[in-house]
């Protein structure tokens, strides 16, 4: 092994650690706001696409409902106050992913059959396809699910107002 391939290695493991402990961080958080908001869930974490993934998880998913809110709004709102949670305890900006009672998942999924969809109409017609104004997370995944139909995409507008366009190749 050269020293680049070791230095490469640690930084590697240096990062996992690093998201793992991110993770155990937000973990903290939010059985902290579960048990103030008296609800039930269990947490699970992962580290996915190079950032912490903190998951809420309960039998009865309706109850986490409430913390999902209309169209993910709760949820956003609550990722981004674990992420301040973990920034002041790490020093660093987290870009931590929350998902509860599968919110997410199911939007990933959505969303890339969106995009696909969008990929479709554009190769059959050659005019570029507008999509409606969409959260970050939201724009990212029909980006993916463009760029894997062999296409491109781009971001236009401004928030809360931005959305995606599908171009022809």
């Amino acid at each position: 092994m050269t020293e680049g391939t070791t230095s490469t290695a640690a930084e590697g493991s240096d990062t996992l650690t690093r998201l793992e402990q991110e993770g155990e961080i937000a973990a903290d958080y939010l059985e902290g706001l579960l048990d103030i908001a008296d609800l039930d869930g269990d947490i699970d974490m992962d580290v996915e696409a190079d950032r912490a993934a903190v998951s809420i998880i309960s039998e009865s998913a309706r109850d986490l409902q409430k913390l999902v809110g209309r169209d993910g709004e709760v949820l956003e709102a609550l990722q981004e106050l674990t992420r301040l949670a973990v920034h002041r305890e790490t020093g660093d900006r987290s870009r931590l992913m929350l998902d509860i009672a599968g919110f997410r998942a199911k939007k990933r999924t959505e969303l890339a059959e969106l995009g696909a969809k969008a990929a479709d109409k554009v190769k059959s017609t050659g005019e570029p396809v507008k999509l409606k104004p969409m959260t970050p997370f939201e724009r990212k995944v029909v980006h993916d699910a463009v760029a894997a139909a062999g296409l491109r995409s781009e971001s236009e507008g401004e928030e809360p107002q931005r959305f995606v366009v599908v171009l022809p190749a």
